[in-house]
């Protein structure tokens, strides 16, 4: 086997930014013309049956490249970032033996944190103090008098992390450590490159797809996991899509308001992501790609 094109010795690529930015075609044309296979980082493409919703490639639309993590937890199963990290670390290492490049895709930065520069050792949940976190509106509030860092960083609405900080805290007594003081990954050069398309075209495109998912059978997906034996409280049926999807199935919204409500949580689900990027310290921003990545280096 002749050596790939790179100019770097154990090169890792992640192709990052807000959903529907153009990350798996970027990262698809890379894998043609460099070798390279994929590895999932969506945090709801883990999970089997949430197809449509997640905006998960089919098959045919991976093009006979190898992709990981996808489909490889139950909804029902608890997946936490540290067991993304692990298995992402274990791809990574097979493709790195193949001597293919590895290509990281997605939009969920924690993921990828947690995969680059590793995580604190910290205690396990607790499902009898998250049953009593469960529901309370007010966890942003009581982070921020317990471990007001934490809550800095964390959205008001981002009700997992919020509860797992509280769980840590009211768990171990003290404030919960940085993300990145854990060990990161070594052996690899990382280049970091993030998708910032024009933010008007995105939040169109972004409009178009979800009523394209509507459209497409999301509906009749939600029904058929629920069928299944899936339960409404899975943690998939949380995300933005399948959210509302459920409650147009459970007859607690109609499908305008649905599709309306869907539209904007993926426009500020967008939004937060940039701004996860933009701050994310090595990462590279750009606005497009062309159509020939030839001259593409790491």
């Amino acid at each position: 086997m002749t050596s790939p094109p790179y100019c770097t010795r154990n090169p890792l690529l992640a192709i990052v930014g807000p959903t529907g930015a153009g990350k798996s075609e970027l990262a698809l044309r890379i894998a043609e013309q460099l070798d390279g296979e994929i590895v999932n980082c969506d945090s709801m493409q883990i999970y089997r049956g949430f197809d449509i919703g997640t905006a998960k490639l089919n098959l045919g639309e991976r093009r006979g490249i190898p992709h990981h993590l996808l489909d490889i937890a139950d909804a029902t199963e608890v997946f936490s970032a540290g067991d993304y990290a692990r298995e992402a670390r274990l791809a990574i290492t097979g493709i790195q033996e193949r001597r293919r490049l590895p290509i990281v895709v997605g939009g969920t930065g924690f993921y990828l944190r947690a995969l680059l520069d590793g995580l604190p050792d910290l205690p396990p949940r607790s499902d009898c103090l998250r049953a009593r976190l469960e529901g309370n509106p007010r966890l942003h509030r009581m982070l921020m008098r317990l471990d007001k860092r934490a809550a800095e960083r964390l959205h008001p609405n981002d009700t997992a992390r919020l509860t797992r900080a509280l769980e840590i805290r009211l768990l171990t007594g003290r404030p919960a450590p940085e993300p990145a003081s854990g060990a990161g990954l070594t052996g690899f050069a990382v280049r970091k490159i993030a998708l910032f398309p024009d933010r008007k075209a995105l939040y169109a495109k972004l409009d178009e797809r979800t009523e394209q998912m509507f459209r497409s059978g999301l509906l009749e997906e939600v029904r058929g996991l629920l069928d299944s034996g899936i339960p409404v409280e899975a943690k998939p049926f949380q995300a933005v899509g399948y959210r509302q999807a459920l409650a147009v199935v459970r007859g607690r919204m109609d499908l305008e308001e649905a599709i309306a409500e869907a539209k904007q949580a993926t426009r500020n689900y967008a939004k937060r992501q940039m701004t996860w990027f933009r701050n994310d310290s090595g990462t590279e921003h750009i606005l497009q790609f062309g159509n020939n990545v030839a001259d593409f280096r790491i």
